[in-house]
């Protein structure tokens, strides 16, 4: 540890800098894991309730995105994957501007077609009483490809776990165990 103030003071600014970097990355990853197993609980935990979601033409206030966002999904596909992958994060005091590149992957109803659709969210946050949240998204589509799923459903996937849009989608299990239990291809 230093005995210079000033360097003290800088470490301690660098860290909480770091800190909140990280809330915010960890809060839009948590909001895209609730989407993929349709998690209404997780996905309104991620948002603050005068918060507004842009997707395309549809807005909505935080408090129906949820159940509004996981209808929507199930009613085109049977399954999603959002990845999370550049994120860049503009902090100002307790209000943070952020860019985040999504890759959305869906499956048809009959799994046998899938999308992909890569874009990017742009997210106001807002840290209250200690806590980072989603006040305000704004949704891009970049590009989309569609495409045949028959590897999935092919030999090569065969036994491999699914994905389940609830709680009883394996990634919950506690503690995560080997077992021949689960929705497999």
């Amino acid at each position: 540890m230093t005995n210079n103030p000033s360097e003290f003071e800088e470490l301690l600014a660098t860290t909480r800098y770091l800190k909140d970097r990280q809330d915010i990355l960890d809060v839009i990853q948590r909001e895209t894991r609730g989407r993929d197993r349709q998690d209404e609980d997780l996905i309104a935990a991620c948002w603050w309730p005068d918060g507004i979601d842009e997707h395309g033409p549809i807005i909505a206030k935080a408090p129906d995105y949820p159940a509004r966002a996981n209808a929507g999904h199930a009613r085109f596909f049977s399954a999603t994957m959002h990845n999370i992958t550049t994120h860049t994060c503009e902090i100002d005091g307790n209000t943070a501007h952020s860019e985040t590149y999504v890759i959305g992957t869906m499956l048809s109803p009959d799994k046998q077609e899938m999308k992909v659709a890569p874009g990017r969210y742009f997210d106001r946050l807002e840290k209250r009483d200690g806590e980072w949240r989603i006040l305000y998204r704004r949704c891009t589509v970049e590009m989309s490809m569609d495409g045949s799923s028959a590897w999935v459903n092919g030999p090569m996937c065969k036994g491999f776990l699914r994905s389940v849009w609830s709680k009883e989608d394996k990634s919950y299990q506690r503690p995560i165990e080997v077992g021949d239990d689960g929705e497999r291809w």
